[in-house]
């Protein structure tokens, strides 16, 4: 892991300005024209170089700096929406003693051994979905994080979303908003791309890209022919029901009838986590999907 060490004989005031005019530049590409031209790991490589020297020169952070948002401007065409509870980045680690000073954290802040709930970070299109008296009524993108494009249509072609809510064996709130990632499955992406090129036409370049082009197309006949795949895995806010943990959220969105990512696990010592990432990490070529690294959260819910 490269430790991005601020160069201390760069001009910092036009590096900076030089680095977050490239970083939005980047991530006007891969989230609003879904057409990036660098992957991941050269975008987190530029976005260690600012945050690093921001960090010895915090008085020179500036409030539209990209380590500031979580996102960039929604497309504007389509019509956007507030979320109903801030989308957030997730974080996600693949590094043993970030994990240990994550647990350390969270045992001083709470001066008890908590209980943890793991999962894949899945890489795809992070989406809002919302129910009224269980009925699907609305679905927006992630965008900057407070506000997104509205999908709705579009995420209605999608098989694995319920239109209403299952209630036989949990009865649906007044109010449900949750978290779930539009994916493709890379199976399904290889045939997609087999038929592309039997027609004569450009393959896409991956998945996720595919996926998130896919939700905003306009017309949502398009959507509807594009083999894409629903998994829910986060309360947002839920209304006429308490929920207590995330481990109790994802049995509910199950009993609702969604789909949620494999291997969620709960664990409550550090080397169960470590145990927990290692056998996604040696696993991680044999799965049909594509992951960005393990999501570990508390398992506390105050929804």
């Amino acid at each position: 892991m490269s430790t991005n060490q601020p160069d201390r004989s760069v001009d910092v005031p036009r590096r900076l300005e030089q680095i977050r005019g490239e970083l939005r530049r980047h991530s006007h590409l891969y989230y609003v024209e879904s057409r990036p031209e660098i992957d991941d790991a050269q975008y987190d490589r530029i976005f260690g170089e600012l945050r690093a020297l921001e960090a010895t020169h915090p008085d020179l952070i500036t409030a539209d700096s990209p380590t500031q948002r979580v996102g960039v401007e929604p497309h504007s065409a389509f019509p956007n929406a507030e979320h109903i509870v801030p989308m957030l980045s997730l974080d996600s680690t693949q590094d043993s003693a970030e994990v240990r000073r994550f647990a350390e954290r969270v045992r001083r802040g709470l001066e008890d051994e908590p209980g943890y709930i793991l999962e894949p970070k899945l890489d795809g299109a992070s989406i809002e979905l919302v129910y009224e008296d269980g009925l699907f009524v609305r679905g927006v993108t992630r965008g900057n994080g407070r506000v997104g494009e509205v999908v709705t249509d579009n995420l209605r072609t999608i098989p694995s979303l319920p239109l209403r809510l299952r209630e036989v064996e949990r009865p649906a709130p007044e109010l449900l908003a949750i978290r779930g990632e539009v994916i493709m499955h890379l199976s399904a992406f290889e045939e997609l791309n087999e038929r592309m090129v039997a027609q004569g036409s450009e393959p896409y370049v991956n998945p996720r890209n595919s996926a998130s082009g896919f939700l905003r197309q306009l017309d949502s006949r398009v959507t509807a022919e594009r083999p894409l795949d629903l998994l829910a895995y986060d309360i947002l806010t839920v209304r006429g029901m308490k929920l207590t943990s995330d481990h109790e959220a994802v049995h509910a969105l199950r009993e609702w009838g969604f789909r949620t990512p494999e291997r969620v696990t709960l664990a409550a010592t550090v080397e169960e986590i470590l145990e927990y990432h290692g056998a996604y990490a040696a696993d991680r070529d044999d799965l049909d999907y594509e992951i960005d690294g393990v999501v570990i959260k508390v398992d506390h819910l105050d929804a």
